[in-house]
């Protein structure tokens, strides 16, 4: 893939121009094949297409996690491309909240200290952490659960506990790999509605999803289709 420098990244929180695949000997397979994509600040965009589009893939480049790809990557005016990994993780902790779809919970931690975990990254004080892990655990309904570990939780459980570690720093920028999966209707109904709000206070939003009503959510949907943007 041919791929032009740019200068700058204009106004977009994040502009991706990539490819990536697996090798098998010597053969490649392809996962995203030159998705090119802007995402503007304070957008609430969906990712959808069908399994094994990619969507993951993308969403975990997007946060930084994965970086055996090839292409350039924009976010907040910084090359994410030329970064080293120790910068991208500062940038990522400072700003970012992600929702795994596998929750990715510390299984050696509570509830509480899970929630607290994001908050430690940013130098905030004991006392001040106490009150926002406090707010969160009450916003969620899981005061309860704060002394459990997640082994002790139910699947929709530890979903709820993974989208409030997400959102207990109040970071600009909130990754959800399919944040619902795992609830009630009216649980996912609520995450939801909590998305659009934030998202109504400026919380730029990017969420794989196979559901059309988390979909519609958003105001604008990338269709994936084997490693392709269909259309965006």
């Amino acid at each position: 893939m041919d791929i032009d420098a740019d200068e700058h990244p204009g106004d977009s929180h994040a502009r991706l121009k990539t490819e990536m695949w697996v090798e098998h000997g010597v053969s490649r397979t392809y996962v995203l094949r030159q998705v090119n994509i802007d995402i503007a600040p304070g957008e609430f965009v969906s990712i959808m297409g069908p399994s094994g589009a990619g969507k993951s893939t993308l969403l975990h480049i997007l946060g930084m996690h994965d970086m055996a790809w090839r292409g350039e990557y924009w976010l907040l005016d910084k090359p994410i491309h030329s970064l080293s990994k120790k910068d991208r993780m500062e940038l990522y902790k400072a700003h970012f909240g992600f929702v795994f779809q596998s929750y990715h919970l510390l299984d050696n931690l509570t509830v509480y200290e899970n929630l607290e975990v994001p908050l430690t990254y940013r130098n905030i004080k004991r006392q001040e952490r106490e009150s926002i892990v406090a707010d969160v655990l009450d916003r969620f309904q899981i005061v309860g659960k704060k002394d459990l570990f997640p082994n002790q939780l139910s699947g929709g459980q530890q979903q709820l506990v993974g989208v409030a570690r997400a959102i207990v720093s109040n970071p600009r920028i909130i990754l959800a790999d399919e944040p619902t999966g795992n609830l009630h209707s009216s649980q996912g109904e609520e995450i939801m509605e909590l998305f659009k709000k934030l998202n109504a206070e400026g919380t730029t939003i990017v969420q794989v999803t196979h559901n059309e009503k988390n979909a519609s959510f958003g105001n604008r949907i990338i269709q994936l289709r084997d490693g392709w943007v269909e259309s965006q």
